[in-house]
């Protein structure tokens, strides 16, 4: 089985996406997260742009790499400037990494009009620059920028300045779709062209803004690349790279070549996720193989299939990269979602009649503004409710939210005030709490009333409110849709309420985010 070399550069070209910014410290925790994934290289960043990268090559000199090899990225030598005395080259060498990749221009149009010097001085930048980093000891790796531009517009200058970098002593030569407007049978073309004049080792890096990355990747290593760049989730300017989230499992899976260590491709959803949460951006639900909806299914007929034959209405097991699936409920389900989900919350099993009884509710309720798809806590306590001698840890009696503006007070601040009475086995419970807003004073007013009996209640933290208008042509008087995510410090959780009253839809939603960790208490289950 064929080897390829992982190049990741999402701490160097990743690092160039709209609102993504990473810290020195940011930048160590996710590579050392990409070499516990046993990814052959790790681009940490530009040494010469800027003090952060340079003070991350500082940092990860000291520390222990099991699996990667860090590299320095930077350009070839300034025009008509000898190789030792360019800053660019010696920040290279300064951050005393033993792999440099090196950038140089393949595309005569960059040469004449944004470098502004002639073909034959741009040869001699690349021939001098990787000439000069091979005489210090690095390992070269030649990133031909433009290069599939360069090839359709002036075939034999883009092929000479392989040739210039090749005969310089690159190590490997790098084709990149800078602009990543290549169709996959324009990369082929262009790495068998390459392939035709040099018997070094080629590497294949694809941006995204085709929407082709991924596909012209693995086009080049069918076509003879060994060594593949990308990013993880895809990050990267403008549309972004190739996804190595998607790149590595069709590689490893689909054709047979191996990228990782053995038994590390399972961790990839996991390093998805921790890259997303380190660089502080939301992640794709719908990123194929690692997102949470990689392997989702809602139609009824696809879950009946799926419990009958696992691979009926899925390319892969989810777990060969470390993700599961998952079975939606909504209005598309059938008897065979609800028998499912009831299995796996470890309810008794129910009886086709039932589970029509089921979907009959959730019919009604998703009529009315209710998705249990994305609220999947609702849902389970939905079943709950329904099993027989299920008791509720505490029942809303009634409520009375006030909002108030009090221009005596000559301030803008805003009160509200939450009154709740809530049953708790035989007792009454009635209190009463302030807000920022009425959902923060009847949150608050709630747990005051619920921490006598249950303290774990102030572990439960309030991640995340949408509040969504679903027929906006009503106006104020439109049905809206409340999701909570909540979670206690071990797991998070997602409940769901709607009405043409916020207030109470909001309370819906809260109820079932309380309801839902006490379930515990209740001995129905831990959470």
């Amino acid at each position: 089985m064929a080897h390829l070399l992982i190049y990741d550069t999402t701490l160097r070209d990743g690092t160039q996406r709209e609102g993504l910014a990473l810290s020195v410290d940011d930048k160590l925790r996710i590579a050392h997260k990409l070499d516990d994934l046993g990814i052959a290289y790790i681009e940490g960043g530009y040494p010469a742009s800027n003090p952060k990268d340079a003070l991350f090559f500082q940092q990860a000199r000291n520390q222990t790499w099991h699996h990667a090899t860090i590299c320095a990225f930077g350009m070839t030598r300034r025009k008509n400037t000898p190789a030792h005395q360019d800053a660019t080259l010696k920040a290279l060498l300064g951050a005393n990494t033993a792999v440099v990749t090196v950038v140089g221009k393949t595309w005569d149009v960059h040469v004449e009009h944004v470098l502004e010097t002639t073909l034959d001085e741009n040869l001699a930048m690349i021939a001098d620059s990787v000439a000069y980093l091979r005489q210090q000891g690095r390992t070269v790796f030649y990133d031909a920028e433009h290069f599939f531009d360069g090839l359709r517009a002036n075939p034999s200058y883009a092929l000479a300045t392989i040739r210039a970098a090749a005969d310089a002593g690159a190590h490997t030569i790098i084709l990149c779709d800078t602009n990543g407007g290549s169709l996959p049978g324009q990369i082929r073309a262009g790495v068998e062209a390459v392939a035709a004049i040099s018997s070094l080792p080629l590497g294949i890096h694809t941006h995204n803004d085709g929407g082709l990355a991924v596909a012209n990747t693995l086009v080049a290593v069918e076509a003879g690349c060994t060594h593949v760049q990308g990013t993880i989730n895809g990050y990267g300017e403008r549309c972004g790279n190739a996804d190595l989230c998607v790149v590595i499992p069709n590689l490893e899976i689909k054709m047979g070549y191996t990228c990782l260590p053995a038994g590390r491709l399972s961790h990839l959803t996991e390093v998805s996720r921790y890259v997303a949460e380190v660089a502080n951006l939301p992640r794709d639900a719908h990123i194929p193989f690692v997102g949470q909806s990689a392997f989702a299914h809602k139609g009824g007929m696809h879950i009946d299939a799926i419990m009958k034959y696992e691979h009926s209405y899925q390319h892969i097991d989810p777990a060969l990269v470390g993700n599961t699936k998952r079975i939606l409920v909504s209005e598309l389900a059938g008897k065979g979602s609800v028998v499912y989900k009831a299995s796996e919350y470890g309810l008794s099993s129910r009886s086709p009649a039932q589970a029509r009884q089921v979907i009959a509710q959730i019919k009604d309720m998703e009529q009315r503004g209710f998705q249990f798809e994305g609220a999947e806590a609702s849902f389970e306590l939905l079943l709950r409710r329904a099993e027989e001698g299920y008791t509720p840890p505490f029942e809303m009696l009634d409520f009375t939210v006030l909002v108030e503006k009090r221009h005596a007070a000559r301030s803008d601040k805003m009160i509200a005030e939450a009154t709740v009475k809530l049953r708790v086995g035989d007792q009454i419970m009635h209190t009463a709490a302030e807000g920022n807003g009425p959902v923060h004073a009847l949150d608050t007013a709630t747990r005051k009333a619920l921490l006598a009996f249950y303290p774990q209640i102030a572990a439960v933290a309030l991640d995340d409110y949408k509040v969504r208008i679903l027929d906006g042509d009503a106006g104020t008087a439109a049905v809206v849709r409340v999701l909570i995510s909540s979670s206690d410090g071990t797991r998070s959780w997602n409940t769901v309420g709607s009405s043409t009253n916020i207030i109470e839809a909001s309370w819906l939603a809260l109820a079932d985010s309380l309801e839902y960790p006490l379930l515990v208490r209740n001995g129905v289950k831990k959470v």
